[in-house]
């Protein structure tokens, strides 16, 4: 029965349905804190990683290292993340290589992480003009040196809105984790749902719960593009 047909028809449902909101909310809570939030942390600190050695990649002189970058980034973009978590959690079985449901969800989603965010930082290292390279080069930096105290500093400030919104659709896309049985927050709302059939009042109690956690990040996201600005080449 939804709440919506019965709140002003049936005040003993309503009250109910508000008891259900309340017990809900403590496991759903535990969901975030134990599943959902360290899945995002860690998938995208793994995905960033990966990010930046395929944008390097991107950006070699070797073909092969090239070809491999490029052959992953359009793999990546180019098939559904619930198909790859289900290829990594239900497939790999099949050749003997059995994972966990998180540390398998953290795998798939690192692997997509990386190659979205891939495209953004070797857009963002390609947006520092080439008369910074030169000026590092110029003082006897090394390539990497240059990366690492010219480059990726100045870089830094251009990727952290894209990245940022990234991190954002990460913590959302952990409802898929659900699928291959990670107890995360929609998993639990699930859960509570099939036994109390009240799918709208929970669905949309997780609905509010991951908006707070957006606009949290939304916030940080505003307060490190300020602390980052002062890298910005003027």
């Amino acid at each position: 029965m939804f709440l919506l047909n019965n709140i002003f028809q049936d005040p003993e449902q309503l009250s109910n349905s508000w008891a259900i909101a309340k017990d809900s909310l403590g496991p759903m809570l535990e969901g975030a804190i134990k599943n959902t939030i360290p899945l995002a942390i860690l998938s995208f600190i793994f995905g960033i990683i990966l990010a930046v050695l395929t944008a390097l990649a991107r950006m070699s002189s070797s073909k092969i290292l090239r070809g491999i970058a490029r052959v992953y980034v359009s793999i990546i973009r180019g098939t559904p993340l619930l198909v790859q978590l289900s290829l990594i959690f239900f497939a790999l079985p099949d050749l003997g290589i059995k994972l966990d449901p998180f540390p398998a969800a953290v795998i798939g989603f690192s692997l997509n992480v990386g190659g979205y965010a891939s495209e953004i930082i070797r857009g963002s290292i390609q947006s520092i003009p080439k008369g910074q390279w030169e000026a590092a080069y110029s003082i006897g930096m090394s390539y990497s040196q240059t990366l690492r105290r010219v480059i990726f500093p100045q870089a830094a400030r251009v990727s952290i809105p894209p990245l940022s919104n990234t991190f954002i659709s990460l913590v959302k896309d952990t409802s898929l984790a659900s699928f291959i049985l990670v107890m995360e927050m929609f998993r639990k709302a699930q859960e509570i749902a099939s036994v109390t059939y009240e799918f709208l009042l929970l669905y949309g109690e997780a609905a509010v719960l991951y908006w707070i956690l957006c606009f949290i990040l939304s916030i940080i996201q505003g307060s490190l593009e300020n602390r980052f600005g002062r890298y910005l080449a003027k």
